[in-house]
């Protein structure tokens, strides 16, 4: 490919923006620009390379097969002057841009969101934008740059990696479990109202852990958010399965069968290929392995501290 001498590294922040999201509207946001600042960018670039790089359809753009080659070369040279702007001006804290990350709601909003200032200390330039409705967000055609999830792709061009395991137990609060006395054993939970999750909106295998407790159990309250699970758990409506690392944040729960009741899933962290060397990127990966890694202990009952001498049941 040849260009003439109009063509600018910023041409390319505009058409990596595109490729990334499909959509105007979305790299413009992005970009902290305009939608047709956008377009205008991206129709300068197509006439300096003289290739048409994007096919425009109702939907949104879609690369050609130049654009998708022309994809790797951009995201070269976008590293490498992040890199070098890093060294200029002082590493990390000079990192610019936007990341987007797709996250389940339990983890988002009780772990994660609480250690976000170490992340906006150490990077002040970065924007975070959390979005925890997982099931709607797609890797593949771009629309978060990392996700954080319960099962690692089965196929595709992704980076993937574990980056805990957690356990679950079944949780009542200890005003209801006075009222209704304690659980025995695994077939006294059919006597219990249970709180669980929409079945035909469960969006990941590893939420649909009901039946792995007793095949009998069915949720008499369900709701597909875990913080609505959690609220009704704490006022009293039943019986509910929480990980560990959300329970504990409320003392007015109480585990039932804490010792015949345990699962365990997984969180793994997943990104297209493309994008797992982009700096910035980078960054946002090692900050989620750090503050995971040096809080191991909250995400598995067993190795957390504050809860050995929890009352069992």
């Amino acid at each position: 490919m040849t260009g003439n001498p109009h063509f600018t590294w910023d041409d390319l922040m505009y058409f990596l923006a595109v490729a990334r999201t499909g959509q105007l509207s979305t790299a413009a946001r992005r970009l902290r620009t305009s939608h047709a600042t956008v377009s205008r960018r991206i129709d300068r670039l197509e006439f300096a390379l003289k290739v048409k790089l994007f096919e425009r359809n109702p939907r949104g753009y879609v690369l050609t097969a130049v654009g998708q080659r022309f994809v790797e070369t951009a995201e070269k040279i976008e590293a490498e002057a992040d890199r070098l702007q890093a060294e200029i001006s002082g590493g990390a804290t000079a990192q610019r841009g936007v990341i987007r990350m797709s996250a389940p709601e339990g983890f988002a909003n009780f772990f994660l969101t609480h250690r976000l200032r170490d992340f906006t200390a150490g990077f002040p330039n970065l924007s975070l934008e959390l979005v925890t409705i997982q099931q709607i967000m797609s890797l593949s055609r771009k629309e978060a740059d990392l996700a954080v999830a319960l099962d690692p792709p089965k196929a595709g061009p992704y980076f993937y990696e574990k980056i805990s395991d957690y356990s679950l137990h079944v949780y009542g609060s200890r005003q209801y479990l006075r009222e209704h006395g304690p659980v025995q054993n695994r077939d006294e939970l059919l006597q219990h109202p249970f709180i669980g999750y929409i079945e035909d909106m469960i969006f990941a295998p590893g939420l649909d852990y009901l039946g792995d407790v007793h095949p009998g159990i069915k949720a008499r309250f369900q709701s597909s958010s875990i913080f609505a699970q959690l609220t009704a758990t704490r006022n009293g409506l039943g019986l509910c399965i929480l990980p560990h690392f959300v329970a504990k944040q409320h003392p007015e729960l109480e585990i039932v069968l804490a010792d015949e009741v345990e699962l365990r899933r997984n969180y793994w962290l997943i990104c297209h290929h493309d994008l797992r060397n982009v700096p910035r990127v980078r960054w946002v990966i090692d900050f989620l392995f750090t503050i995971v890694r040096s809080s191991v202990a909250s995400f598995l009952r067993e190795l957390d501290d504050s809860t050995v001498n929890a009352p069992r049941r």
